[in-house]
């Protein structure tokens, strides 16, 4: 058995899951030099995703990285907590709860809903604790999430589209709670307005699911004009979600872009 499959999960405060610690949590670790923490991706959920869809890519990357992914109120262990008000309030308890950890390497990956919360998290960050890289899968640009032609799907059309009905199919109850997430997010997500900003220094890369029914091979033009990093467009083999509980998703892709030098990378900061 590895070392992934051996260790402990974990959860650090309200809003953040380890699935596969590389590191156990010692008090040391605080002061330990940069360059001895592993390198950490932090995971936003698509919309009505829970952390734990990202344990099959955490024990995928490990130990070339450490995922820690984002637990969104009103679902999962979180259930009886409420999810904020508007998106821009729930940016700001994202960057309260993600600050603490943000040392060392780290870089964030968002799908759908997560990948748009992602960034926008990144972008409220101060210039020197932004992410080295940003990856944005199976998501438009921000201006098309607020515009008058996005896209407008039911709750029930999304489970369905984005292949999580597979995952529910014959558990009413289970089936319930995955709608419930999804229109919490979509309600939250119906509130996000773009503003104009300078493009941050964080590299940006996107990628697509070659058989996305939600977002055309196309869809992720105009993410490049939010960066002054590096950026790259992706396309591989997929659906909508392509980081699932039964998949561990783009982990070549993401292997190869956490494991450059940092040297690599532009500076994250303005």
């Amino acid at each position: 058995m590895t070392t992934a499959l051996r260790v402990r999960p974990r959860v650090e405060g309200d809003w953040l899951f380890v699935p596969v610690p590389r590191l156990a949590p010692v008090p040391q670790l605080a002061s330990a030099p940069r360059a001895h923490r592993p390198y950490r991706l932090f995971c936003f959920p698509h919309a009505g995703g829970d952390a734990t869809a990202y344990t099959p890519l955490a024990r995928a990357l490990a130990p070339a990285a450490e995922v820690w992914a984002l637990r969104p109120p009103a679902r999962g262990g979180r259930l009886g907590h409420p999810m904020p008000a508007s998106f821009d309030l729930l940016v700001d308890a994202v960057v309260e709860a993600l600050t603490p950890h943000l040392t060392g390497r780290f870089g964030f990956y968002g799908q759908s809903f997560g990948a748009l919360l992602g960034y926008e998290v990144a972008r409220a960050l101060p210039a020197g604790l932004r992410p080295e890289l940003v990856v944005a899968a199976s998501a438009s640009p921000p201006a098309v999430w607020s515009g008058a032609d996005r896209p407008r799907y039911t709750a029930d059309e999304l489970l369905r589209l984005a292949g999580m009905g597979e995952l529910v199919e014959g558990d009413d109850e289970l089936k319930e709670h995955a709608l419930r997430g999804i229109r919490t997010d979509l309600d939250v997500v119906a509130t996000y307005r773009p503003r104009p900003h300078p493009p941050i220094g964080s590299d940006l890369h996107t990628v697509v699911g070659v058989e996305d029914p939600l977002l055309a091979l196309g869809g992720l033009e105009g993410w490049a004009a939010h960066t002054r990093g590096a950026h790259g467009h992706h396309v591989v083999p997929g659906g909508h979600l392509l980081a699932t509980v039964d998949r561990p998703g783009p982990v070549d892709l993401l292997t190869s872009l956490t494991t450059r030098p940092r040297a690599a990378h532009q500076s994250p900061t303005e």
